[in-house]
């Protein structure tokens, strides 16, 4: 019966890209009708590229429409302070994409129908479990002209976050917090404007600009649960601070008409103690919500899939009965990982971002180069770049 995902993110759509390229029959369910829908950061780092090129598709990313980003900054009021930079990483991949998740996931999906035991289910929401004798023996799912079962020997839920499957298989989460949530939304660029990617910081104030070439994606991080207050206050409440920090962009706030121009990301850290049931499995954001910070969250969710095919791929293709214990081996490979990036992130939320956004933390007295820190000059590009335990494709092409 092979593999049935639910949700067609990275994670789901890697997943499942790996799986039919190992001969093993999966279907994929994403329960919206196309993959057009605002993915934020959409950050592509080398560990992602490194497996694209063991899959044989990174000339076919790199002619999609993208950015490179080969160093990280942040601009205080005092002048621009470099983070790190990825030139001395190892491999052929020294940079950060930033290309639309649209694209990636259409790539990966595309990828994955050259193989006879792919199938692709769209508007396809996935809402509860079926479970024999105390197996998840494959889901229940709704679509246009009703709701269907579908049999497998292994269900995994990557359906993000607000997992529904999660919870149908009674997985608790553990909450970590998060000071702040983040408003999105985008302004025009113009080519005089600087040409980099970079985090603004001042005194109660923080923003991340990415350089989309035609536009700039925004990020204004506000504290947590402040939604409320700013939508009451007004769009001036937004434009009056973006043009404060950016100048160069005051005569272009006045595009922000309303909040129907804004999207909020309610900002979460959390991950799951135990991530699978007999029969189940959760992976990416439905088994470990990551802060913006870094912007790693989409590399964890393709590492978590690397791991998971590697692990298991052997089993579904000849249909083995799967063993709870291999599935927990996929969480202890995966678990480590997951609790030093998120204790990172938590690091920079409490020390930085927070401090930040109560006028509590202040940035000029930095030095302009952390990268001549010998320290930070080893491990940021790592661990941002290449992430903890990277993992490559092992299992062979049927």
């Amino acid at each position: 019966m092979g593999c049935v995902i639910a949700g067609g993110g990275p994670a789901g759509a890697m997943l499942a890209l790996l799986l039919a390229r190992a001969g093993v029959e999966v279907t994929l369910l994403e329960k919206h009708g196309d993959f057009l829908r605002d993915f934020r950061g959409d950050t592509i780092h080398p560990s992602t590229l490194q497996v694209l090129d063991e899959l044989g598709l990174a000339q076919e990313f790199l002619k999609l429409p993208h950015r490179k980003a080969y160093s990280l900054s942040m601009v205080s009021d005092a002048g621009d302070i470099k983070i790190a930079s990825l030139h001395r990483l190892p491999g052929e991949y020294r940079y950060i994409a930033f290309v639309p998740q649209w694209d990636f996931l259409k790539l990966i999906t595309a990828a994955a129908e050259r193989y006879p035991g792919f199938r692709l289910l769209m508007d396809t929401e996935a809402y509860d479990l079926i479970r024999e004798d105390g197996v998840v023996r494959g889901l229940r799912y709704r679509d246009g002209s009703g709701e269907h079962e579908i049999g497998a020997d292994l269900t995994v839920a990557a359906d993000g976050r607000h997992s529904v499957l999660r919870g149908r298989a009674g997985l608790a989460t553990e909450s970590l917090g998060a000071p702040m949530d983040v408003l999105w939304f985008r302004l025009p660029r113009h080519a005089t404007d600087r040409d980099d990617t970079f985090l603004r910081i001042s005194a109660g104030h923080m923003m991340v600009a990415i350089n989309r070439e035609s536009y700039w994606q925004l990020a204004y991080l506000i504290p947590k649960g402040g939604y409320a207050a700013l939508e009451h206050a007004g769009i001036d409440a937004v434009r009056e601070p973006v043009a404060r920090l950016l100048p160069w962009l005051a005569d272009r706030v006045g595009q922000l008409r309303s909040y129907d121009d804004v999207s909020m990301l309610t900002v979460a850290i959390d991950r799951l103690r135990r991530w699978h049931r007999p029969g189940f499995l959760c992976i990416g954001d439905a088994a470990h919500a990551m802060s913006p910070v870094f912007g790693v969250g989409i590399n964890l969710a393709v590492q978590d899939a690397v791991a998971t095919a590697n692990l298991l791929a052997g089993a579904l293709r000849t249909g083995t009965p799967i063993p709870e214990s291999a599935l927990h081996l996929v969480q202890r490979r995966r678990m480590l990982p997951t609790r030093i990036t998120q204790a990172a992130q938590r690091l920079v939320q409490n020390r930085v971002i927070g401090p930040a956004l109560t006028r509590r933390f202040d940035p000029s007295g930095l030095p302009r180069d952390l990268t001549r820190i010998p320290v930070l000059n080893r491990l940021a590009p790592r661990f941002i770049g290449q992430g903890i335990r990277p993992e490559h494709v092992t299992v062979k092409e049927l």
